[in-house]
């Protein structure tokens, strides 16, 4: 009868999953085993140690939250202005939230101790930021505005979640609602 392997995407998915409630330390061969409920020796047969892991970490983070996530936007089609909005409900997603966010702003502090991981998370800011340019171009001729959107849209998607204000009578979903309606609104 043959044993069957935990697949290597459960590996990574659970490095993931520790590295957003620990940062890079936490994760463990030893803890990530554990939790999936096998034994280490497993692991060895899909990565040569656990730095090939945390790069292979990564590489899936790169891939499921920029790539990945650009295609899907752009599959479903529409005009720059339905692929801003699908962009941003898709980002916000209670199932976004939850998993996508944690994981980013692990790997952002990471990237503070870790010259190699910062240079990867430049990149992948640079190749969000430069999708974000490219669909606001689209409606706003004018490049400080293209700018001006993509980051308010970006620096958004990051603080918010740092961001423990009160917005007086209005709820932060409001307020975000309202943000989206302005920043998606073509200059006159």
């Amino acid at each position: 009868m043959a044993i069957a392997r935990t697949p290597r995407a459960k590996w990574i998915e659970e490095g993931l999953r520790q590295l957003a409630a620990g940062g890079p330390d936490a994760v463990r061969v030893e803890a990530i085993a554990s939790a999936l409920g096998v034994t280490k020796g497993g692991f060895y047969g899909y990565f040569a140690n656990r730095d090939a892991l945390l790069t292979e970490m990564l590489d899936t983070w790169e891939l499921s939250t920029t790539q990945e996530l650009i295609d899907r936007v752009e599959s479903e089609g529409g005009d720059a202005v339905a692929k801003l909005h699908r962009l941003i409900t898709i980002v916000a997603s209670a199932d976004q939230l939850t998993t996508t966010v944690t994981i980013d702003l692990a790997i952002r502090d990471w990237a503070r101790r870790d010259p190699a991981v910062a240079e990867r998370l430049r990149r992948v800011d640079n190749r969000r930021m430069d999708y974000l340019r490219e669909l606001f171009a689209a409606f706003c001729p004018d490049p400080d505005d293209v700018e001006t959107r993509s980051l308010l849209v970006y620096s958004v998607y990051v603080g918010n979640h740092f961001l423990a204000a009160d917005h007086g009578t209005r709820t932060r979903a409001e307020v975000l609602a309202h943000t989206r309606a302005w920043l998606l609104t073509p200059p006159n």
